[in-house]
């Protein structure tokens, strides 16, 4: 019979599987005899659904929604799908673990690409991207791929797609780049050729509102109508509360008859009901306060509200109260900054609208159906409808739903800068992605029950639930000392390893990190690897300052813990290629160094925009002694009116990668840039926009000279000169310079500015440009509800300021002309009704100046 086994794939692996619905019994049993047939182990869970991590090395789960999943990764222990399973059969050999995850947090975990037609910086941005949320890559087309990235069908991956009637999708590079703004993946369906709807449909156009099962069960806090199941036969039996003791509190203010339904129901499925939360295993409440809450939470019991309970009685299935918002109990006070806001809603519907509805309510905010000037914040599914155009006449902020589940989840108001929580892709209702963000229990901990310094006899013990177990013992008493700082230090490790992009370490005892104050509270605080050298009978004693280890035991002790860092930390450096996103932990060393290096460049201090061409700079850990390691970035150079790479994109991207092996990177951004390079003085949108930071000017012929002689000559012998040009704009270009370098981008600063909707190379053209200089822009289509907001509301004595407005001269801007004066004398403000060239002479010569023969009507 050991003849007919396969392969020992699994040998030395000890396996725990979680059955859900997504993962029922039937599958469970074959799993565990592939595993077994593999040489593999699996152990049952306890009758209560607790998990020994002394005895298992995997857990096997198609969700991260069960009691246990956070004590499995303190724990360092491997949470996969049974995607996995069969990943490792057919690899011969175990799979990685960080595709298989169901961490919620690694969206393209379900995603293996591969690259068509995509220029090299961007297929390695998508690939670093892809591989840091949890996804593969494959050179190759193979029955595994998910996802062809391309921007035409004619490259023979996806031909041979085609022909073979594979099941990958062939996307467009935007819906990663979409997905990655946003962190949340997002529907594939605009993005997919050959006829993508992005490209064949306007985004104003309507877009059906989806359905999402996110938040089901999870709309209101406080539900009106006991639920009632429709997948359970009759007579019913809830098993979910068996061998559980719930207490539910009084401030949920529930009817005599419901509560006994509720309690009777929990008896019935093998629970029992309690009065005294010391005896609770799930405590049940409406508000964050109170003692028993308090109580509770520090014990480490499952504590939710209403809401949450009826979906376990409805779906007879444990879920983690934090993992919906509304499932768990309601801040008394709402979140701090949210009183004085008044919100309302756009583009979503159904359950999702009721949904934000109550977050918006439970955040303390004021919700309004219908919008009004007062109004401050507009949550809106996409970016088109009457509302958001009034959001944007009254400069009222306008997010998606993000911001208010992030600032709910996080309990604190988040930062409109944030550009995830203003994107709003194309052809995409975002309320496909609605209730996917989840609570987090340490910021809960900080805010809500913090550790009490001074308990009292009545309080529980530290933790009810498992904590980490050494089977070591003789460390025992130094893991109790630093248990809390380990576990906390972890969580934070965690988080940074999903962002980053990092696999999970092999299972370890996680350890406190060191604080050391003195050679012997070094010693105390060393790492439980290093601690399991020391004898037992001198493992808890305090080490006397006239200790006898010298100086180069106690470094060798370090090295020994740090062995396995760098191990690794060698084996990276191995690694072919560019992991954008990707990078273990291994290369922190390089990081640090590279961040140094940076904070010293005056030129590198900017963050590299997401739209430039490269940024090996900084995804390239810099190696000594390597010849192909990128010098640092010591130009960022912006091109505008360059002739050179018309019309070939080959020689664009070979070049561009020239220049950056010279140390001069190409960028989009105008404020980002060190450098302008430009045929002669042009008044192009890139052009005025660089102006206004005051970089150094040099003539299109600086890069001809790079890319001919292969080093970067002297900057000052390609300064621009255009003697021409600045005769007939009458100035000169020195002096602009330093007008701008002192202006600091402020020339427009507090100068309202409005543009017609109609004007010729659109608002967006010259919206660049007024920001760029500081200005305050607005478009203008002379709605009931459009005002002029004063430029210096504290000074109302003060003689009137001007407010101008961009026009051309076609009839339907100038039927705005008087509408615009009318609001302008209304505000106190002294109305200019001029033509673009004002706006382009006042950038060009960085000068407010004011002359009448800008106004439209001398045009006219």
């Amino acid at each position: 019979m050991a003849d007919d086994r396969g392969s020992p794939c699994f040998e030395h692996c000890i396996f725990a599987i979680v059955s859900s619905k997504d993962l029922p019994a039937s599958r469970v049993v074959e799993i565990q005899q592939t595993i077994e047939d593999h040489a593999g182990q699996v152990i049952d869970i306890a009758g209560d659904g607790t998990l020994n991590f002394d005895d298992i090395t995997h857990i096997i789960s198609t969700t991260s929604d069960f009691p246990q999943y956070s004590a499995a990764r303190e724990h360092m222990i491997a949470v996969i799908t049974p995607a996995w399973i069969a990943a490792s059969l057919l690899r011969n050999k175990q799979a990685p673990i960080r595709p298989y995850t169901p961490d919620p947090k690694l969206f393209f975990n379900q995603v293996n690409v591969t690259c068509a037609d995509i220029p090299t910086g961007d297929k390695d941005a998508i690939i670093g991207a892809v591989l840091a949320m949890g996804g593969m890559e494959s050179s190759s087309l193979t029955k595994t791929t998910t996802h062809i990235c391309a921007l035409t069908m004619d490259h023979p991956k996806c031909q041979q797609a085609i022909e073979r009637n594979l099941k990958a999708k062939i996307v467009l590079p935007h819906w990663f780049d979409d997905c990655l703004k946003l962190g949340k993946r997002i529907d594939e369906g605009p993005y997919q050729l050959p006829n993508p709807e992005i490209f064949r449909l306007n985004p104003e156009d309507a877009v059906p509102i989806p359905a999402t099962t996110h938040i089901r069960g999870a709309t209101s806090p406080h539900p009106d109508t006991f639920p009632i199941p429709t997948d359970f036969s009759s007579p019913r039996q809830l098993d979910v509360f068996k061998d559980k003791t719930i207490m539910i509190s009084a401030d949920l203010g529930i009817g005599s008859r419901l509560r006994k339904i509720i309690e009777d129901l929990i008896v019935d499925g093998g629970g029992q009901i309690t009065n005294s939360v010391h005896n609770a295993d799930i405590y049940v409440c409406h508000w964050r306060s109170g003692r028993d809450y308090k109580f509770a939470s520090r014990a480490g019991i499952d504590v939710g509200n209403l809401s949450w309970l009826y979906h376990l009685i409805t779906h007879n299935e444990w879920t983690s109260p934090l993992r919906r918002l509304l499932h768990y109990p309601l801040p008394e006070d709402g979140i701090p900054g949210f009183k004085d806001y008044r919100i309302t809603l756009s583009n979503y519907g159904g359950e999702a609208r009721i949904y934000l509805e109550n977050l918006v309510i439970a955040a303390g905010a004021e919700f309004t159906k219908s919008m009004k000037q007062d109004n401050t914040h507009l949550i809106t599914a996409r970016k088109s409808s009457e509302k958001c155009t009034a959001a944007e006449e009254w400069n009222i902020e306008m997010v998606n739903h993000l911001w208010i589940e992030e600032s709910y989840a996080k309990c604190q108001v988040q930062k409109l800068t944030d550009p995830r929580y203003t994107h709003f892709p194309p052809r995409t209702n975002l309320g496909e992605i609605i209730g996917q963000t989840q609570l987090d229990a340490d910021v809960l901990k900080s805010i809500y029950f913090p550790e009490d310094p001074t308990p009292s006899p009545n309080d529980p013990k530290p933790v009810r639930r498992p904590v980490m177990h050494e089977k070591d013992r003789n460390t025992s008493s130094l893991r109790k000392s630093s248990e809390h700082s380990a576990t906390s230090d972890q969580d934070d490790k965690d988080t940074k390893d999903a962002k980053e992009g990092l696999e999970p370490k092999p299972k370890t005892a996680a350890r406190p990190k060191p604080k050391p104050k003195s050679a012997a509270s070094l010693d105390q605080l060393s790492t439980p690897v290093a601690n399991r050298r020391i004898s037992a009978g001198k493992e808890n004693a305090t080490p006397s300052s006239t200790s006898s280890r010298s100086a180069k035991d106690k470094a060798l002790s370090k090295l020994h813990g740090l062995a396995p860092d760098i191990a690794l930390y060698e084996k990276e450096k191995k690694r072919k290629g560019h992991i954008w996103g990707g990078e273990r932990a291994a290369n922190k060393i390089d990081r640090e160094k590279r961040s140094l290096e940076r904070s010293s460049s005056p030129a590198a201090k900017h963050d590299i925009d997401e739209d430039d061409y490269s940024d090996e700079d900084v995804r390239t850990p810099k190696r000594a002694k390597t010849g192909s390691s990128l010098p640092p970035v010591s130009i960022r150079l912006l091109i505008t009116g360059y002739k050179g790479w018309l019309g070939n994109i080959t020689k664009e991207d070979t070049e561009k990668k020239k220049l950056r092996e010279l140390g001069i990177l190409v960028v989009q951004d105008p404020a980002t840039c060190t450098h302008l390079a430009a045929p002669k003085m042009v008044r192009t949108q890139k052009f005025l926009c660089a102006l206004a930071t005051g970089p150094t000017i040099v003539s299109s012929e600086f890069i001809d000279a790079c890319i001919r002689d292969g080093e970067v000559p002297n900057v000052k012998d390609f300064l621009l000169k255009d003697q021409e040009n600045e005769k007939k704009f009458k100035l000169k270009l020195q002096d602009v310079i330093s007008r701008a370098k002192a202006n600091k981008r402020s020339l427009l600063r507090r100068v309202p500015i409005y543009c017609t909707a109609e004007i010729p190379n659109g608002p967006e053209t010259y919206k660049a440009i007024v920001e760029s200089n500081g200005g305050i822009f607005s478009v203008y289509r002379a709605r009931g509800g459009s005002t002029i907001k004063p430029t210096n509301p504290e000074d109302d004595e003060g003689p009137p300021e001007p407010v101008y407005l961009l026009t051309g001269l076609r009839p339907e801007e100038r039927r705005l002309w008087p509408k615009f004066n009318e609001m302008a004398k209304a505000g106190n403000m002294i109305p200019r009704i001029v033509v673009h060239e004002w706006l382009l002479d006042v950038a060009m010569s960085q000068q407010l100046k004011w002359s009448e023969q800008y106004l439209a009507q001398n045009e006219s």
